[in-house]
């Protein structure tokens, strides 16, 4: 009687989305609900580690000092001037720059995430893969060197515009709030998660139109900055922690990479390309 197939010298053959040895095949989607578990726990680790670095209250408002000391130092263009331009537009604009920053951040990353898990698989695990190393990364700056937004910083003379204006996803008491912790602000995940979805989605459709992506970074720059809520030298944190996993993380190639790549239409002939009836090809 014929034994159970087996895969190599009796181990039982891989399933559907996983390599020969175990791990997830090129181009194959990894199980949904295994995928489900994994991001909601990372979710919950970061949400969690960021609780854990409250209480340093002290030595953010002394690192905000340096941080922006450093940044005039260097003659960087003042966090105001941004400001300013956001200002002029009127409330309208401020209450829109608010909502960007509150309610763009996690659903875009979350429908990246799953716009690649269904159309992308190979992508999807490289994405996933950085964003989780660039977020525990981020965690642990969070915790060595807690930070206060310029918002919160006399010196800077910069508006709360989500405290004024709203909406705001912060409480009044930042040294009280249970619910996120304002003294993270270095480095700012809206702006390295916003660059890694626009990085994503141009290497996975591989168009020249996918680098109008590069908008959605941009303009989370604008409206971390001009709503008070990070300084410069916090995207540019983000920007190189970023670089840093996406040299850890290979990214994917060969058959994986040429998936997500579209079909290549076949070329129309022109006259020219017509070769007379018993001329040698």
């Amino acid at each position: 009687m014929a034994g159970r197939t087996t895969g190599v010298r009796g181990t039982p053959p891989a399933g559907p989305g996983a390599a020969p040895d175990g791990t997830d095949a090129p181009g194959r989607r990894p199980p949904l609900l295994r995928e489900l578990l994994l991001v909601g726990g990372l979710f919950l680790v970061y949400k969690l580690g960021r609780l854990l670095a409250n209480g340093h209250e002290t030595r953010a408002f002394h690192n905000a000092d340096r941080v922006w000391d450093a940044e005039r130092a260097l003659r960087l263009p003042g966090e105001g001037a941004v400001q300013q331009l956001l200002l002029h537009g009127g409330e309208p604009l401020i209450r829109i720059a608010n909502t960007y920053y509150a309610a763009v951040h996690f659903p875009a990353t979350i429908a990246f995430l799953a716009w690649l898990y269904w159309r992308r698989p190979a992508h999807y695990l490289w994405s996933r893969r950085v964003l989780a190393l660039l977020t525990g990364a981020a965690l642990a700056l969070h915790i060595l060197l807690p930070l206060a937004p310029p918002r919160m910083l006399a010196a800077a003379g910069l508006v709360d515009t989500a405290r004024v204006y709203g909406p705001s996803v912060y409480g009044a008491a930042p040294e009280a709030d249970s619910m996120a912790n304002q003294f993270a602000a270095m480095p700012s995940l809206h702006f390295g998660w916003a660059l890694m979805v626009a990085i994503g989605l141009i290497a996975a459709s591989r168009s020249r139109l996918s680098r109008w992506w590069l908008l959605h970074p941009a303009l989370t720059l604008f409206v971390i900055v001009g709503t008070a809520n990070h300084y410069w030298f916090d995207a540019l944190a983000a920007a190189l922690l970023l670089g840093l996993a996406l040299l850890v993380v290979p990214p994917p190639v060969g058959r994986a990479a040429a998936s997500a790549a579209p079909p290549a239409l076949p070329r129309r002939r022109s006259a020219g390309d017509v070769v007379p009836a018993g001329v040698p090809r």
